[in-house]
């Protein structure tokens, strides 16, 4: 009886393997044949945390959808993902060895961002006329019958109008705060403004500016200097003078130029009151004069308060406060083994984005990072 209990038990030994032989192979064709598909990135969602003066942490959400009637436990699996403000890598990060259930999964990763990287970007956004294309992109790498990837790349621009408001036709008059005997205020007509952008440098954003002055008096008079300050949100972003010398006669007009700049090093410390203060903030910049004339001794200093230029800049580089209801473009590039079929866009039984090539960046996305990936 002993032999017979044994024989029976080595048996379902063998048909248990026989089925979990069996179980392999249908899920192995299932791949093949399309039933059974690789997860994908299916969506991406930035948010930023909080700021300091070194470094800005970003959150990440990536919604991987796996299409397979059960979980999967992929350790050979990497998904990378890079952040980019007009090509300027501003978070990067990734993770292997995913546990992804059933349907869509969101995994959360926290990366935190080197503020240097906010002066090259201000550079490219000014010399792109105010414009910024955030790219967000992220992929899936497995290996689940051959090396494949997938990949899904969302876009958002970004644009602002920091300096076109001061460009104006408007006639303002120029006030001394004591005005010598041979003056009278106001000192000077301002009777037009106009800036515009120079080319911006990782060192500094020039904005060449153009002051049309009227002399109103009987006096001629020379602007030997015209100076600024710029901040933003408080915090000095540049300062400075010219020294092209207008003289304007009685009763006539000089166009006075000076190119101020912002100090780009400087901007590092802007971008965290601009986060602080929910993507928000106030440019401020201030203008004097200082005016020589022949019959005194001293050259007058005239605060141009009615030139003052403020504009409020705001921001939503991520899209969280007005959300788009449109889905974003995903694009699949699979690499399928050898003598393996490519799977359709129907394969799985239902409707998947069409499969077009997209280029990855080789440099942040080769090595992934767990977390607090630091630029």
């Amino acid at each position: 009886m002993s032999g017979i209990g044994e024989a029976l038990t080595a048996s379902r030994f063998r048909i248990a393997g026989v089925v979990v032989g069996v179980l392999v192979v249908s899920l192995v064709g299932a791949f093949a044949l399309g039933v059974l598909g690789a997860p994908a990135v299916e969506a991406v969602d930035n948010r930023f945390g909080d700021v300091d003066d070194e470094t800005t942490v970003v959150f990440t959400d990536l919604v991987v959808d796996n299409p397979n009637p059960i979980g999967v436990q992929l350790g050979n699996t990497t998904i990378n993902y890079t952040v980019r403000m007009n090509d300027v890598p501003m978070a990067v990060g990734g993770r292997e060895g995913l546990d992804i259930r059933r349907g869509n999964s969101t995994l959360e990763f926290t990366t935190r961002m080197n503020n240097e990287q906010i002066p090259p970007w201000w550079a490219t956004h000014v010399n792109n006329d105010e414009r910024t294309v955030v790219t967000i992109n992220a992929t899936v790498r497995t290996s689940i019958l051959g090396q494949r990837r997938y990949d899904i790349t969302q876009e958002k621009e970004v644009e602002t109008d920091i300096i076109g408001d001061f460009n104006s036709e408007e006639t303002r008059p120029v006030n001394a705060d004591d005005p010598p005997p041979l003056f009278s205020n106001p000192v000077l007509y301002v009777n037009r403004t106009s800036a515009e952008w120079g080319e911006a440098t990782a060192q500094e954003t020039p904005i060449d500016m153009e002051f049309v002055m009227y002399n109103p008096q009987t006096t001629p008079f020379t602007v030997t200097e015209l100076g600024y300050e710029i901040t933003m949100n408080g915090v000095a972003v540049g300062e400075g003078r010219t020294d092209d010398i207008a003289a304007i006669p009685p009763g006539a007009t000089e166009t006075v130029r000076t190119e101020a700049r912002i100090l780009n090093p400087n901007l590092d410390d802007w971008w965290v009151t601009h986060l602080r203060n929910d993507q928000v903030t106030n440019l401020r910049i201030e203008f004097y004069a200082v005016v020589s004339v022949d019959q005194l001794s001293q050259d007058i200093r005239v605060p141009l308060d009615r030139l003052t230029y403020e504009e409020t800049i705001e921001t939503d580089i991520f899209g969280n406060e007005n959300a788009s209801t449109a889905e974003p473009t995903a694009t699949a590039t699979p690499t399928p083994a050898d003598g393996e079929r490519t799977p359709t866009p129907t394969d799985s039984g239902r409707t998947m984005p069409t499969a077009t090539p997209t280029a990855i960046p080789d440099d942040p996305l080769e090595t992934p990072t767990d977390d607090d990936g630091l630029l």
